[in-house]
């Protein structure tokens, strides 16, 4: 289909000759036409084209995403430019916005108002729409998912319709479009419950991970936020805390004292030379265990205590492409699951990049939630790509998913997986409700795509349409 085709409003936002590449660079696509609206009218022209073309849609924000969650062949949209502020209820900590609003933006304007978010991820490149898409979380024991803080959302389906729905109106609706992965239609308006702005301070210090296993409980509730970092082929771990204050902010003063010895050791080390030495590790793997040991001693096992506004203490620096693998469990469980993960990384000799990454999340009852039913414990592996460069990982993966599955692991959506949909439907209770509710609003498989055929989609369900376009 040729841009020259469509009508002036739809050519205005149509782009032809795109190709879409994930920020790790790890998956890509090249649709037919990406579409960029700036209003839900033209989101609903979008479907209404595709309806009539018989064509699929895929959303993507900031392509933060390490799977091809997001990717197609047909049409791309990006609803960045739908971004604004709608309405504040400072009384009940409350904002409606657009949903493809940054949440980056979000924390701007939550601020002027003198509200936050009660938890955060890693990172603030997505749109509130992907974070929600796919359930992300940050950590604390009695903290849920990012899903959890929708009152209401908005959605354009299928059929072209504008569509409200809440815990009241279209509840079915509501409990599945909390965590969509995308496949019920497009996003274009929430409405999240925040908290009045805080500060956050924490204390990062290292500590032998044996002792932190034999102490979990313990751990997972020493703090209202708390973040495990294990050094595989080490004993060493560091535990990141966090909680509410009323303290000042370090100041810039505080922070000037030490800028160039933090400089060093965070960028100059801990960046730039750690992706140059990552590099040469690609040669000679045997190299690993000792750079990682380097790594701890020189930068990681250096405690740090900062006070700041709570979105800029929950973000840190990812640093450079990667591949990642994340599955969530039974947080009673994790640490037998550790302990099987250290064995099977020194049993196959592998040489497996830091960190192993732990974090605790509440239970919710948000049907696709990996944290359905039970409170839980995300555990997050890493493999670098230094430069962009490819590095083995593939039977690093296999062994950690082949135990996670060992106890009932559910894997984050946006990551890259080997679950199949007999394999999700053991793991979610309501798995099956979410696509009666996925074939009620998108029978002909719109918003469908290879990520959600492979794991997700009953083939007996779809639609004759579909399986004659496949």
């Amino acid at each position: 289909m040729l841009k020259s085709g469509l009508d002036k409003d739809l050519q205005s936002i149509a782009h032809e000759n795109y190709q879409f590449k994930n920020w790790a660079k790890t998956f890509q696509c090249r649709p037919e036409l990406l579409f960029t609206p700036q209003t839900e009218q033209q989101v609903v022209k979008v479907v209404e084209l595709a309806k009539q073309s018989n064509k699929r849609i895929k959303v993507f924000g900031s392509g933060h995403s390490p799977s091809d969650l997001a990717c197609t062949t047909d049409f791309l949209v990006n609803i960045d430019n739908m971004n604004r502020l709608l309405s504040v209820n400072q009384d009940q900590c409350t904002i409606s916005v657009q949903a493809g609003m940054s949440l980056h933006k979000l924390h701007v304007v939550l601020k002027e108002n003198n509200m936050a978010l009660s938890n955060l991820g890693s990172i603030s490149d997505q749109s509130i729409a992907g974070v929600m898409a796919t359930a992300s979380h940050g950590t604390g024991a009695h903290f849920g998912c990012m899903s959890t803080f929708i009152i209401n959302l908005t959605m354009v389906t299928a059929d072209g319709k504008i569509v409200h729905c809440s815990a009241i109106e279209n509840p079915d609706l509501f409990m599945a479009a909390k965590c969509s992965l995308g496949c019920l239609g497009i996003v274009t308006q929430m409405t999240l419950k925040a908290e009045p702005s805080f500060r956050l301070e924490a204390i990062q210090k290292p500590y032998k991970f044996p002792e932190v296993l034999d102490n979990w409980d313990a751990t997972i509730h020493s703090a209202e936020h708390v973040r495990v970092w294990w050094y595989p082929h080490t004993d060493d771990c560091v535990v990141w805390r966090s909680n509410r204050t009323e303290k000042p902010a370090t100041t810039t003063i505080q922070t000037m004292t030490n800028a160039a010895t933090t400089w060093w050791y965070e960028r100059a080390l801990g960046f730039h030379i750690y992706q140059g030495l990552l590099n040469m590790t690609r040669f000679q793997p045997n190299v690993i265990p000792s750079l990682t040991q380097f790594m701890f001693n020189k930068v990681h096992s250096r405690p740090v205590h900062v006070i700041d506004d709570a979105h800029k203490i929950f973000n840190f620096d990812c640093l450079f492409p990667q591949y990642v693998n994340e599955w969530a469990i039974a947080w009673d469980d994790a640490p037998a699951v550790l302990r099987k993960l250290e064995a099977y990384i020194s049993k196959h000799n592998l040489k497996v990049h830091f960190p192993v990454e732990i974090r605790f999340v509440d239970e919710d009852d948000i049907w696709l939630s990996p944290a359905y039913g039970r409170k839980t414990c995300y555990i997050g592996v890493i493999m670098y790509r230094p430069y962009g460069n490819p590095v083995p990982y593939k039977k690093y993966w296999k062994g950690y998913e082949d135990i996670m599955r060992q106890y009932g692991g559910r894997p984050h959506w946006a990551k890259a997986h080997g679950q199949t949909q007999q394999d999700l439907r053991q793991s979610y209770p309501k798995f099956d409700n979410f696509l009666d509710v996925r074939q009620q609003v998108d029978p002909h498989g719109m918003f469908l795509n290879d990520y959600l055929e492979r794991h997700i989609v009953d083939p007996q369900r779809k639609s004759g349409q579909i399986l004659s376009k496949l």
